[in-house]
């Protein structure tokens, strides 16, 4: 798989691919990486790269010639419209990091994981002319609900959410299924959180590693991992539970999980002091 990287800063790439599943990755030859200057695809003295805002206001806005230079130098098919016609668009995608994108999620990551090759373009600035949107990029990716001052970071951390997942780039294959928002935790591409691990010492400081974890028996450590990644997806991630169409075994542990935050509650409203006491 090949990632090109279009950017005003390719230097801002050199660290953080130093470390991590990339490298591993690319040193396996798995992955390639190539950032490209956004700059050596503009034609005047100052390698302009963005330009004041039609109707005025604040900022600057990225100018839609330079991308559309460079991903013609890149691909030969700038336009969303040419790539789709020629059957490029399936083995390729270009994907703009954009605050204003939908949010990337883990299914994004298997998603363009199946292409060969991914283009992130980092935007700057107030953002890019909209043309880029309506006539280039195939979507929008954004990481959060949230403003950096560039698509850079972002661009980092959709390439290592997907490196990770590329067969051989992690040293268990079942690494990247049992973990949140996977396959494992879940009946569709979406999932739930993680379970709690636990590793030595058994005893620290008085805080021990579960019982059930230390005993043995694989059926009943499946079933308290299970039941304990549903306990965290309640309390921190309840949303991700509303469209699942959870198992049956799935349904009776969140009953019990109810059932013993109602027993809970109870305990503690018979503890509190009556009124007057």
């Amino acid at each position: 798989m090949r990632f090109d990287l279009i950017t005003i800063f390719p230097r801002f790439f050199d660290t953080p691919l130093e470390y991590g599943v990339v490298p591993r990755a690319r040193t396996a030859g798995l992955l390639q990486i190539e950032a490209h200057d956004l700059r050596a695809f503009t034609h005047d003295l100052h390698r302009t790269t963005d330009d004041r805002p039609f109707g005025g206001g604040e900022g600057m806005v990225m100018k839609l010639g330079p991308i559309y230079e460079c991903l013609l130098a890149l691909t030969g098919e700038p336009t969303r419209g040419q790539r789709q016609k020629s059957g490029l668009s399936q083995r390729l995608r270009v994907c703009l990091m954009s605050a204003q994108g939908p949010v990337f999620q883990q299914r994004d990551a298997r998603r363009l994981g199946s292409y060969e090759r991914v283009i992130l373009i980092c935007g700057r600035y107030e953002g890019v002319d909209e043309r880029v949107v309506d006539y280039l990029v195939d979507e929008e990716l954004s990481i959060g609900d949230f403003i950096l001052s560039g698509g850079e970071l972002p661009a980092c951390v959709v390439m290592d959410s997907v490196a990770r997942l590329l067969p051989g780039v992690l040293g268990h294959e079942l690494s990247a299924e049992n973990e949140s928002f996977s396959a494992y935790s879940g009946t569709d591409n979406t999932g739930i959180l993680d379970c709690p691990h636990y590793t030595r010492p058994v005893d620290f400081q008085g805080w021990t590693v579960p019982e059930v974890l230390r005993g043995g028996n694989h059926a009943e450590i499946g079933r308290w991992r299970r039941k304990q990644a549903l306990r965290k997806t309640l309390r921190h991630r309840p949303d991700l539970l509303h469209d699942l169409k959870l198992a049956k075994t799935d349904q009776k542990l969140l009953r019990e999980l109810e059932a013993e935050a109602e027993e809970g509650s109870s305990a503690v409203t018979s503890e509190r002091p009556s009124e007057g006491a």
